[in-house]
């Protein structure tokens, strides 16, 4: 792994990690994403992880600002209230609205927001830090974060859209659970797995048969 120092990186940082470091005076936020992102531990960071790190740390600053006290973890539940799939539209709206109330310029902090692909820029363009390839257990890993949250979010969608339709009166139904499941079928031998338990077996049992 080879950088640039990150003190020197960010003074010539023109990028929106670089200017969102400025503005909202997150200090040592350069040395922090190329450790969290380099680290070869369990403990290691992805660049949705760091982006959800910085945004984290942008919405905590606009409650400083806005003279807001919190207790310990309600920065990381307000801003996944803000941005999770897995929230209702009606909770996200209500959100927005009692943090307006509070002062907080909530859509100036939610354009402030970063995304991973600007991260990852950020840490190979200005910072030059480079990353070893990930092992085959890391890749499984990400993929199951991947195929976790898109499970949630057409759960999160479903859910909203019966209870749209419910209220319209468009559809009747009592109090409801939405449950995704996604099977795979292996063609070779029939069998069939949830995403999890094959991601978690690592292959099939005719495959690994052979």
């Amino acid at each position: 792994m080879t950088q640039t120092t990150p003190d020197e990186a960010s003074e010539a940082c023109g990028c929106k990690v670089g200017r969102i470091a400025g503005k909202y005076d997150l200090i040592d936020l350069n040395d922090d994403l190329v450790r969290y992102w380099t680290d070869r531990t369990e403990d290691r960071y992805s660049t949705r992880d760091l982006a959800e790190h910085v945004n984290q740390r942008v919405l905590e600053a606009a409650l400083d600002e806005a003279g807001l006290q919190y207790k310990d973890g309600e920065v990381e539940n307000t801003y996944r209230l803000l941005t999770s799939d897995d929230v209702s539209s009606g909770t996200r709206v209500q959100t927005r609205k009692e943090l307006e109330r509070d002062s907080v310029p909530v859509e100036t902090v939610e354009r402030d927001f970063i995304s991973h692909q600007t991260v990852y820029n950020h840490l190979t363009d200005c910072l030059e830090a480079e990353l070893e390839e990930p092992s085959d257990a890391e890749k499984l890993e990400r993929s199951r974060d991947k195929l976790g949250a898109l499970r949630n979010r057409t759960a999160a969608v479903t859910e909203d859209t019966v209870a749209q339709l419910e209220r319209g009166d468009v559809l009747d139904i009592g109090e409801f659970n939405v449950l995704v499941n996604v099977t795979v079928t292996c063609e070779d031998c029939k069998t069939q797995y949830t995403i999890r338990d094959l991601l978690d077996q690592g292959s099939c049992d005719c495959q690994s048969a052979d």
